[in-house]
């Protein structure tokens, strides 16, 4: 309420108010004061509003007082519930938690003034979800409250959480919200078969590495704690199998190691261990996490091929050996409970050509082919054994024969060598060292001998030093050779094997006489050399071999000169007006067009005109009367043409090209007819030249240049 003291209660005051919300929210009675609220209020929207108020003369509407300002507080009162703004709310514990582990905190938010009364003071209880969780009533931390919560006997928990304003007291506003807590796993659990003994049947023909079985242990845990390893334990048949843990499905899957024989034995039993991988230290106390079970493996008897005696047969047999003779055997036995009787043969892939049999029932192999070790010293291919009671049942085994050899061919020198002797050889001096090579193959490895034959023993030129290490020397046995009396010597070697039958063989070796300086070094082998003057040097053979290539050098240069000037002259001459006929490519301006070539030559002197104006290009000014040819002219100019074509038509010398060929007038057959004035009946001035302008852009400038205007002898000057 408003009240002035200048207000005698008799009207003549009255009331005004402004600010916030005056009129809209708040009015007043203009002659008691009195302030009423038009609409609710709510503090959570706008706790205070700022008004002016002022009283005024009702007849002067002027002011009575100062304008004075006042705040209108609006009072809290409990009309928001607690709100949890961020449920509802997820977490997990830890399965197997002590009682008080920590979960979440959760938070509600109250709208109403927290300085005023409790009306936003929240307190936190559980509806639902005891007795396994509590919560703090002041900070709302949710905690364990049972001990050793097992995720295997329940996973999932939903928790129903309530805050309450007013203290918790009756007649507060309370809010909810939802927990879903989830317990993780944690390895408690140990693995453990779901029996004692697994049996499994396996036949005998199954493969190395192949898997025979499968058996799996349980273990509840979830995700890592759930892996398993399976190893099993040392025992009977324990070196025969492998186990390994599927990951997909934490199965032990049973490997074969080593292949298995019903005949030997038929049954195989052995321990299986399962163990997790990942422990957890808190629970060793339960027990030992693995768990053990017994495997029994019962061998299947299949029927199997036949069994050879060895992996690999290998066999030796001399070279030349006669055909049909026997080399060796092989043996393969059916192993399987009513042993079946075993055929052989030899697999043609291999021995393609035939060179070995083999008996279908004794497994003997013989040659079948006389065998050469030089041109094959080895021999592989298989032996097939099936059985007669089924013969798809085969087996397969490899037979390597080896060759032996005979010493049938005689040893030779290795190489060809070119042996030289040089003039002033001094005796006992070696010019050669030599080798020797045998095709026979000895197994005690190669020894050769030598010696010269025994025409050659007598001669007094050379001789052959063994050095027992299956080469020799030759060595020379006078003092000097000379080339004018025998360039050649040709020396027989006899060198021979140490294998029996004893080979032989006399192998020829040519030594060739030369020049040599005093320090042994060979100057010249050639037969030319001979007879080259005794005086003249290296370096004078030289230098005269080098003066003769200069000399030539000289001539070719000088002869391919001479004929490029002659080349020059003949097609290069100026003079010449058969050049310049060959030469002109332009395109003239008809008989007048003296500025390419000059045509006088062609023309009788009588007729040649007295003012050669050009007739390519369009005169400036002057027009001057065009003259017609003499008849009699064109005649001289026929006969010139003709005589000098019949000149060059009988010159057998001429050249074959002829500048005279290019006419100056059309010829009789041209449907143009002639565009020259030789053979013009009429004179220029009486020619039409209208008829240029219908040929095209190409004779424009002939247009122009002859029917543009008509001769006006007046014009000239």
């Amino acid at each position: 309420k408003l009240h002035s003291d200048l207000d005698k209660g008799v009207g003549t005051v009255k009331y005004t108010l402004s600010g916030d919300g005056a009129g809209t929210v708040f009015t007043i009675d203009e002659t008691t004061g009195d302030i009423h609220a038009i609409r609710s209020l709510d503090r959570e929207e706008k706790p205070f509003y700022t008004l002016r108020a002022q009283a005024v003369d009702v007849d002067t509407k002027k002011p009575l007082e100062p304008e004075s300002e006042f705040i209108i507080k609006v009072q809290d009162i409990n009309d928001n519930e607690p709100k949890f703004l961020d449920g509802p709310y997820v977490a997990s514990v830890p399965e197997m938690s002590p009682v008080g582990a920590y979960v979440l905190q959760v938070k509600a938010t109250d709208a109403d003034d927290p300085t005023y009364g409790n009306s936003a003071r929240v307190v936190y209880s559980i509806l639902q979800g005891q007795p396994y969780f509590s919560i703090d009533p002041k900070t709302g931390v949710i905690r364990t409250a049972l001990p050793n919560m097992d995720r295997e006997v329940k996973e999932q928990y939903q928790v129903l959480i309530q805050a309450k304003d007013m203290g918790g007291q009756l007649g507060g506003l309370a809010g909810t919200t939802t927990v879903n807590i989830t317990l993780t796993d944690v390895n408690d659990n140990p693995p453990r078969f779901p029996k004692s003994i697994f049996h499994l049947k396996v036949p005998e023909s199954s493969h190395v590495g192949s898997a025979i079985g499968r058996i799996r242990a349980v273990d509840p845990d979830f995700g890592k704690n759930a892996e398993i390893e399976y190893n099993i334990v040392p025992g009977d048949g324990g070196n025969l199998f492998d186990i390994a843990t599927d990951e997909n499905t934490q199965e032990g899957v049973i490997k074969l190691k080593k292949p298995l024989d019903f005949e030997t034995k038929k049954a195989y039993t052995f321990k299986v261990e399962a163990s997790n991988l990942h422990l957890d230290h808190r629970f060793h106390s339960v027990g030992p996490f693995k768990d053990t079970a017994t495997v029994k493996i019962n061998v299947l008897d299949m029927d199997e091929p036949p069994v050879f005696s060895k992996p690999v047969y290998t066999m030796e047999v001399y070279e030349d050996t006669p055909v049909g003779t026997i080399i060796g055997a092989v043996t393969a036995q059916d192993l399987d409970a009513g042993s079946s009787s075993v055929r052989y043969l030899i697999d043609r892939k291999n021995d393609v050509d035939s060179y070995f049999t083999i008996d279908a029932t004794e497994g003997t192999i013989a040659t079948n082919e006389l065998l050469d070790r030089e041109s094959t010293a080895q021999y592989n291919f298989s032996i097939i054994a099936s059985k007669v009671s089924n013969p798809l049942l085969t087996s397969k085994v490899n037979v390597i024969i080896n060759v032996l050899d005979v010493n049938e061919f005689p040893p030779e020198i290795s190489v060809p060598y070119e042996t030289s002797v040089c003039e002033n050889a001094k005796p006992g001096q070696v010019i050669q060292i030599i080798t020797a090579a045998d095709k026979d193959l000895s197994p005690a490895g190669q020894r050769f001998s030598f010696k010269l034959s025994s025409e050659a023993s007598n001669k007094p030129n050379f001789t052959v030093h063994d050095y027992r290490n299956n080469t020799a020397g030759i060595e020379t046995r006078r003092n000097g050779y000379s080339r004018r009396q025998q360039e050649l010597y040709f020396l027989p070697v006899v060198i021979e094997d140490s294998s029996y039958p004893v080979q032989s063989s006399t192998n020829t070796l040519t030594i060739r006489v030369c020049r040599c300086d005093s320090d042994g070094t060979i100057q010249s082998c050639n037969v030319e050399a001979i007879f080259l003057p005794v005086g003249l040097s290296t370096g004078a053979l030289i230098a005269i071999l080098l003066c003769i290539v200069i000399l030539l050098v000289i001539v070719v240069l000088y002869v391919a000169l001479r004929r490029q000037k002659k080349k020059d002259t003949l097609m290069t001459s100026k003079e010449d007006i058969r050049d310049n006929v060959i030469h002109y490519d332009d395109e003239g301006g008809g008989e007048e067009d003296t500025q390419a070539f000059d045509i006088g030559a062609l023309r009788n002197p009588k007729v040649i005109e007295e003012n050669k104006i050009r007739r390519d290009i369009k005169p400036d000014t002057l027009r001057f009367p065009r003259h017609k040819p003499a008849a009699e002219d064109n005649t001289d100019i026929r006969d010139f043409i003709n005589q000098r074509l019949q000149e060059n038509d009988v010159d057998p010398s001429a050249p074959p090209y002829d500048s005279l060929a290019t006419y100056a007038y059309e010829g009789n057959g041209s449907v143009a007819e002639s565009l020259s004035s030789i053979d013009s009946l009429t004179t220029e001035a009486d020619q039409d030249y209208d008829y240029l302008s219908d040929w095209g852009p190409r004779f424009k400038i002939l247009a122009d240049m002859f029917g543009e205007e008509s001769y006006n002898p007046d014009k000239v000057t």
